[in-house]
């Protein structure tokens, strides 16, 4: 296949995106939404052919997987975004030079905006109505894993451009094979900015191969600190939110971070997690505590690879350190500067904890299940960004912006 070609087509259309009215996005918006609900049998059913051929205790099978319900709150999501004012033409900067000239600093969008997705087929209907709604055309390109189901969601959105007369090619779904995501990385020309989403390997292979720019929307190997003047029953409540709400999703919890004086209360902090059969590799004085509550065949002794593991299932690390700068210290080490938090009642640990830590969203005393886009009034997100530059944490409309200088003179000459 000819990628180039493609390429072109959807930069071409890119720029058609810019004559639309804010109404017309809203509206097209609208029906991808309608339309998603109203196909989600054909949606489903495509998904299950994906879903057949995955193991079901793959960590990924969560994530490939939708159900009613799911398309129900992506359909929200793409309505929130349609709700929303759009970020385009907002002014940033204005000022008057004192030679006459008017200068503005607009914001506008990054043009073509590419992404490399694994088993993820909501990230199809996120990623369009983002774009869409921001004047972006986008370059989609799936795993295999998900090919049925992002093959059907690109048809209804398709549907949509098409009854209002738009070029399809301003959201293009390329082919599950590995030529297409190669085509992709030396795009140059064609994409503004790539976005890889999915697991530590495929966004450190996006890094170090593309030679179009890049943010990093990286893995999640979270941690909560339970400090010694915590709450014991906010804890367990946030701590079983944190690690089993949504095991698969990046936000969950990996690393409970316990003070040593608090070890007492681990089996009643844990008391939840161990109804919901969660495994525990626990440190050795957590340990020795744990051994006579929790299900022996639950707890194990930690190992080094425990900490710093992204473990996407029933699967958590327990850590015990003397004070909030040793918590602090670990994270340092092990975090990937996603997600952490801190569960304390005492104000200077606090304060201490979100202003030392490095992560793209820091928490007290709640859930790190908030980091998500929709959570954050975003309308959807087409990732969490952890890294500096341009963006970080979950990526909504502005993020997915840029700006321009607009300069009007009357004939000035500089001099």
């Amino acid at each position: 296949m000819e990628y180039q070609d493609l390429f072109k087509r959807t930069q071409t259309a890119s720029r058609t995106l810019g004559l639309l009215s804010a109404e017309k996005v809203n509206e097209v918006l609208r029906e991808v939404a309608a339309a998603a609900l109203s196909q989600t049998d054909y949606i489903i059913a495509e998904n299950e052919k994906d879903l057949d051929r995955m193991d079901t205790a793959d960590p990924k099978y969560d994530r490939l997987k939708l159900t009613p319900g799911r398309l129900q709150d992506i359909a929200r999501d793409i309505e929130n975004v349609a709700d929303l004012d759009s970020p385009l033409n907002q002014v940033l900067l204005q000022k008057e030079l004192p030679n006459g000239l008017s200068i503005k600093k607009v914001r506008v969008p990054l043009g073509v905006v590419g992404v490399i997705y694994e088993a993820r087929p909501n990230v199809t209907f996120d990623v369009f109505s983002l774009c869409f709604k921001t004047g972006n055309a986008c370059l989609l390109k799936g795993g295999s894993d998900a090919d049925f189901s992002n093959r059907a969601i690109i048809s209804v959105i398709h549907q949509v451009l098409e009854k209002h007369g738009l070029d399809a090619s301003v959201a293009i779904l390329l082919p599950a094979e590995r030529a297409a995501t190669e085509a992709l990385l030396n795009a140059i020309g064609y994409v503004d900015v790539l976005i890889p989403r999915g697991s530590q390997s495929l966004i450190d292979f996006v890094r170090q191969n593309a030679k179009v720019p890049v943010i990093e929307t990286g893995a999640g190997i979270v941690h909560t600190y339970f400090d010694a003047s915590a709450d014991l029953e906010k804890g367990r409540k946030v701590i079983h939110n944190a690690k089993t709400r949504r095991v698969s999703v990046c936000n969950a919890l990996d690393c409970l971070l316990v003070h040593q004086s608090r070890l007492p209360d681990l089996p009643a902090l844990l008391s939840s997690l161990a109804e919901s059969q969660v495994e525990v590799f626990a440190d050795a004085p957590a340990h020795e505590v744990l051994k006579n509550y929790y299900p022996a065949n639950l707890l194990h002794q930690a190992q080094e690879e425990h900490f710093g593991s992204e473990f996407l299932s029933m699967k958590m690390a327990v850590k015990t350190v003397p004070d909030v700068n040793a918590a602090l210290e670990h994270i340092a080490r092990y975090s990937s500067k996603h997600s952490e938090a801190i569960l304390s009642e005492d104000p200077a640990a606090i304060e201490r904890f979100l202003n030392a830590v490095d992560a793209a969203a820091v928490y007290a005393n709640t859930s790190t299940a908030f980091t998500d886009g929709a959570q954050f009034g975003l309308g959807a997100e087409i990732g969490i960004s952890t890294q500096k530059l341009h963006a970080r944490g979950p990526m909504g409309l502005e993020e997915l912006t840029s700006y321009k200088w607009v300069v009007r003179g009357d004939g000035q000459v500089r001099g």
